[in-house]
């Protein structure tokens, strides 16, 4: 029986009558007596080389004070230099760095003691561990004969703790065992029998200290095993062939090394590990078994060692006392020994140590010290340290055995009860205190809990309580009307309420009502009932080719309160680290498949209250002859599943891909509501997803499908989901691009972008139109429009700020705050001109106006900018007519100045400015004139030449038409040309300003020429105009002048020059064509249908050929028709040959000195080539040679 009684400290609090509990009492500063809450073991061995630290830690309240015995006697740790004790503590710490830590072995005693008791803990037996040096020996060599049993002695030194024994060689490698050959408890090394294999110098055994990690050897041990056979025949020559051994050693039945005797005994303490051993020699070896003869072996507590020559039984009761047989046999007979085992029991509790015990006052109460052992064990009692006969006698306190009776208790009684149970194989020591408390109930359950638990599983619902005297623990569901009694509620002694099979129905606030005589107090928690986490599609089994994509469903169905992970393992570990392995909400997608994939998939789906897991096989097989890839079939199965108000999770399963893998996945919709038998596109998701949450609007009724899309095409349209329909709701956004202008002066047209159908969310879409002028009012004027685009407000000021808002809303309820826009009411034309208006003239054609800038107020609408017209009067010439053509130039923005370019020189503008908005012009500034200053004058008007003489010409012109100032005069420049066009030397003349015309005396007849005129005013010339004329042929030369062109030698000396130039033309071909030797008149007669050779697209040249053995032309060539041939080593052409020469003979015999000159060398051919042009006649001897 467990429940809550009252708070000992901040970390604990006690239980009904005994039992201290754990739990937190926040606040809790009750009293207590102390408590040892931890201490060194009883026999505590010390490593040499460290401090020495023995533990005593205890609580209480207030905090207990400390003290020490050493062998029965106080230990005044102040007198130890090298002691300290931890502050707050009552541990030891000795420093053994300047003294022995064997100084300090005894047995020590802690005591922890406060005004409410004292508690004492266990006797420390503190032992320094020790490893001592192995005996020096001489150790003789062991000469044995193949066969004989044989025993190496270990016998290692005496440490603290025993050390444990192992046999190796040098080459630290542990020594074989077997059956034949094995360690014994004792270390020792048994043969059941030798073998010449057994012969070796380096049987070495190991002890090794486990508390200082120290290993220590014995000196090596060498054992000779000898043949008789090999015996006899070495010693027969020191013998004359006498055997020194004449028997060998014969097979024999078993017998037992150790024990010894046919029976023996071993005596084992409860709890203890009891081994024993049996070692046999014989020949052959012995097998050894093992058998209880008054019962059966505990099987799940027994081992065989050392191939069934040791036999361990673990944790051992007293029901493990009795005879043990063990039996060595082999083919010539079997032996038994038998080990008589008793076992005897150091005390041990039974129901537990004592336990602290709290008490109101008038209370009964019982302290129990049950404890068993073999023998019996005595139990004494001890009161804050001090034997229980010796304490104040205490008319409340009972003492019988092992038990201490309380009988209405007062306060004050608070004491430390000690007891020691002891036999001569040990002692148990508890401390156990009684805490007379007076406490009104309290809840230590944390307020307003709330427990989850899975549906049809066992629910737990905790009231920890504490309180002297003890609690009442009720029960209440929702109110308060009844309690809580029977089916199907559980009610635990600690408070703890069970339902073993929780439903939905359970679930709701529960309120623990803990009350005793001193106070009630009540606490509400919550029970919550969750839906089971349930695999609903399962992996199935795939079979995959390899380089294929393969998909695992694993579709879950899960509370949705409660957050759900999923995990996939392969062969039950995780997944390789490979990004063709891709996890989804419910899939698990493999690409490029390999051998390596196939195995176990597992699912694994888990909450914070439940899991499930499910697994499939995967194999992959090798690539087969697939067909041609085809548009992939269309998914099937799709579900709608987390169905929320603005969204559902759509999942599918992917049809055949047809070798043409799934890139993706169009998820399409119908809205039967508002655009029944439309499908819109809604997303895509990737080819290995099989699921996805898609966002949702309210007030649609909603359909979904699903195409697949590979390198083929996209499938056919799955079938249509189930319909699923959103509940109306208010909007969730507003209209967008809500602006404010004008049409008129005194209105404001406010407009937006209306809401879609899908995003009304609702019935009864409208807007709720806002206005207020900016700065100037507070409030909003508000109307609510039909689904429309725009509002006009009328009777508004001109052209003032205003802030605008517009909100959606429906039956449904209203959207949300919409933003503040910002628009103007309507413009009207600016009501003031520009002021200040001047021109500053910058050059002849260039002048800049200055204004002031209209006030914001009176332009009354956004200002686009200013226009400057302007005009040019006259100029002012005299003799320059009037202009009023008007020109305009606009500029952007806030200007207060701006540029005129293009002005004509030398005239009087005029002009004015005006400010414009988005209505239009504002009134004109007062005009404003200026004047530009002369400038260049323009071309003259015309240049003819009136009068040409043999050796004068007379020249009239007009002045320019711009004149652009005053003429001052002008310049006439002019120049013979030649018949090459070639200018001749430049002549200059100035002209007076009223001069038109002028006569150039002195000039060349029959000469071209070419003349210039500008004017010029005081900024400098103009443009030049120019005309070209000649002067006339004297007449007496034109009358000793002829023809040419009729003269008989000049047409002579024309023809020669063509025929000239027509017969370079054909050396030029010749030239660029490479000759041969010509055949003969006979041989060209035999050949005469030869093919042409092509024509050489690089030089338009004919191919080359030559004659073979036979004199026969190469194939597919034939003489050219203009006589053009290839010699055989050289290049040169007719020409080079043009001045003749002696004949030469050809190979056939044939003359060809009528057709070439003789050169001597090809770099003479090419002199004559270089230096001198050929004869016309040569080359027409030449030529006429071919004809």
């Amino acid at each position: 029986m467990c429940v809550l009684r009252g708070c000992l400290s901040a970390n604990s609090c006690v239980s009904v009558r005994v039992v201290s509990l754990h739990v937190i009492c926040d606040g809790c500063l009750l009293p207590q007596p102390p408590t040892i809450t931890h201490q060194s073991p009883k026999d505590y061995i010390v490593d040499p080389r460290e401090n020495i630290i023995i533990h005593c830690e205890a609580k209480g309240k207030p905090h207990p004070s400390f003290s020490w015995t050493r062998n029965g006697i106080h230990f005044d740790i102040d007198s130890y230099p090298n002691v300290v004790m931890r502050p707050h503590s009552g541990t030891l710490v000795v420093d053994i760095s300047r003294e022995k830590a064997d100084h300090y072995e005894g047995e020590y005693q802690c005591t922890a003691r406060n005004k409410h008791g004292t508690a004492i803990s266990h006797n420390i037996v503190v032992r320094q561990s020790r490893s001592p040096l192995w005996s020096k020996e001489k150790i003789k060599p062991i000469i044995v004969q193949e066969g004989v049993s044989l025993v190496l002695p270990c016998r290692p030194p005496a440490g603290l703790p025993p050390p444990i024994i192992f046999w190796m060689d040098n080459n630290f490698q542990r020594l074989p065992q077997s059956s034949r050959v094995s360690q014994s408890l004792n270390g020792d090394l048994y043969f059941s029998n030798v073998l010449q294999e057994d012969s070796r110098n380096d049987y070495i055994c190991y002890a090794r200290f486990p508390h200082t990690q120290t290993i220590q050897q014995k000196q090596p041990i060498t054992v000779r095993v000898l043949n008789l056979d090999a015996i006899n025949d070495t010693m027969a020559a020191f013998y004359n062939d006498t055997e020194l051994f004449k028997d060998p050693v014969d097979e024999r039945k078993p017998t037992f090394l150790i024990p010894s005797g046919p029976s023996s005994s071993k005596m084992v303490l409860r709890g203890q590990v009891l081994e024993m051993e049996c070692i046999a020699e014989g020949l052959p070896t012995p097998e050894l078994s093992w058998t209880k003869v008054s019962g059966d072996l505990p099987a799940k507590r027994t081992s065989f060692l050392h191939y069934q020559k040791w036999l361990r039984i673990v944790n051992v009761s007293e029901s493990d006392a009795g005879d043990y047989r063990c039996t060595a046999r082999n083919r010539h007979g079997t032996v038994h020994h038998t080990i008589h085992v008793t076992v005897k029991a150091a005390p041990y509790w039974i129901s537990g140590a004592p336990r602290n015990l709290v008490l109101a006052p008038g209370e009964n109460g019982v302290l129990t010290c049950r404890a068993s052992g073999t023998p019996k064990p005595l139990v004494m009692w001890a009161m804050n340290g001090i034997p229980i006969e010796n304490s104040p006698k205490d008319v409340s306190r009972k003492v019988e055995d092992d038990t201490i009776i309380f009988t209405d208790v007062q306060t004050g009684s608070s004491a430390v009860y000690q007891c020691n149970v002891s036999n001569e194989y040990g002692y148990l020591l508890a401390n156990a205190f009684v805490n007379v408390l007076s406490e009104p109930a309290r809840v230590l359950t944390p307020a307003n809990k709330v427990y989850q638990f899975i549906r049809n599983s066992r629910a737990l619902i905790d009231c920890a309580s504490f309180g002297s005297p003890i609690p009442k623990i009720t029960w209440f569901k929702d109110s308060r009307s009844s309690t809580l009694d029977g089916e199907p509620y559980i009610f635990h002694d600690n408070g703890t309420l069970e339902i073993p099979i929780v439903q939905a129905r359970n679930g709701g606030k529960y309120t623990c009502v803990a009350r005793n005589t001193l106070g009630i107090y009540e606490n509400h928690v919550y029970l919550e009932v969750k839906e089971p986490t349930r695999i609903v599609k399962q992996p199935e089994y795939k079979m995959v080719q390899r380089g294929r994509s393969v998909v695992f469903q694993c579709k879950v169905k899960h509370d949705p309160s409660l957050i759900l992970n999923t995990m996939w393992l392969k062969d039950d570990e995780e997944l390789p680290d490979d990004d063709r392995f891709i996890v989804g909400y419910d899939s698990l997608t493999i690409t490029d498949v390999t051998e390596s994939d196939a195995g176990m998939y597992t699912c694994i789906t888990n909450t914070s209250l439940d899991h499930d897991s499910a697994s499939a096989e995967l194999t992959v097989v090798g690539i087969v002859t697939l067909s041609p890839s085809q548009k992939p079939d269309p998914p099937t199965d799709l579900e709608l599943t987390d169905k929320k108000k603005k969204s559902v999770q759509l999942t599918w399963i992917p049809g055949d891909e047809h070798n043409s893998p799934i890139q993706k996945f169009l998820i399409q919709y119908e809205d039967s509501l508002h655009h029944r038998g439309h499908w819109h596109n809604l997303t895509e998701v990737p080819g290995t997803t099989t699921t996805t949450y898609l966002k949702l609007s309210p007030y649609v009724h909603y359909t979904f499908r699903v195409l697949a899309y590979n390198d083929v095409g996209f499938s056919r349209p799955s079938a249509p989901s189930r319909m699923y329909k959103t509940e109306p709701a208010a909007p969730d956004e507003n209209p967008a691009g809500v602006k404010g202008f004008g049409t008129e002066h005194d209105n404001l047209v406010i407009s937006w972008k209306p809401l879609t159908s899908l995003q009304s969310n609702g019935p009864g879409l409208q807007y709720r139109v806002m206005w207020r002028q900016k700065a100037v009012e507070n409030q909003w004027t508000k109307v609510t429009v039909a689904n429309t685009t725009k509002f006009v407000v009328s009777g508004t000021p001109t052209f003032v700020p205003y802030e605008l808002k517009v909100q959606a809303v429906n039956d449904h309820g209203d959207g949300p705050e919409p933003a503040i826009a910002h628009g103007f009411s309507g413009e009207d034309l600016p009501a003031a001109a520009p002021e200040n208006v001047q021109a500053v003239v910058l050059n002849s054609t260039l002048a800049e106006v200055h204004w002031d800038p209209v006030s914001h107020r009176l332009i009354r609408g956004h200002l686009k900018g200013y226009k400057v017209y302007y005009w040019r009067e006259r100029s002012l010439h005299k003799h320059n007519p009037h202009h009023m053509e008007k020109l305009i130039l606009t500029f952007s923005g806030n200007r207060s100045h701006g540029l005129l370019p293009g002005l004509h020189s030398f005239s009087l503008y005029s002009f004015n400015v005006r400010v414009y908005n988005g209505k239009g012009e504002g009134p004109p500034s007062p005009t404003q004139q200026f004047e530009t200053p002369e400038g260049v004058p323009g071309i003259p008007t015309s240049l003819v030449v009136t009068n040409s003489n043999s050796d004068s010409l007379t020249l009239e012109w007009s002045p320019p038409h711009d004149r652009n100032g005053h003429i001052t005069g002008y310049t006439l420049k002019y120049q013979p040309v030649n018949s090459s066009n070639e200018l001749g030397p430049v002549e200059e003349l100035a002209l007076l300003a009223n001069e038109t015309s002028v006569t150039l005396p002195n000039l060349k007849y029959s000469t071209r020429y070419k003349f210039y005129l500008n004017a010029k005013t005081v900024r400098g010339a103009g443009p030049a105009i120019s005309q070209e004329a000649s002067t006339i042929m004297d007449k007496a030369v034109a009358s000793r002048q002829v023809d040419i062109a009729t003269q008989g030698w000049f047409i002579g000396l024309m023809c020669a020059i063509a025929l000239l130039i027509l017969i370079l033309l054909i050396i030029c071909f010749i030239q660029r064509n490479k000759g041969g030797k010509y055949p003969v008149k006979e041989k060209e007669d035999a050949h005469t249908d030869p093919e042409f050779q092509p024509m050489k697209e690089d030089d338009c040249t004919f191919g080359e050929y030559s004659d073979n053995e036979d004199h026969k032309p190469l194939k597919g060539s034939r003489t050219p028709s203009n006589g053009t041939v290839k010699r055989d080593d050289s290049d040169d052409s007719l020409v080079d040959y043009g001045e003749g020469g002696d004949g030469q003979f050809n190979e056939d015999g044939s003359f060809i000195g009528q057709y070439s000159g003789k050169s001597s060398s090809r770099d003479n051919a090419e002199g004559h080539e270089s230096s001198e042009a050929p004869s016309p006649i040569n080359a027409m001897n030449s030529l006429n040679s071919f004809v």
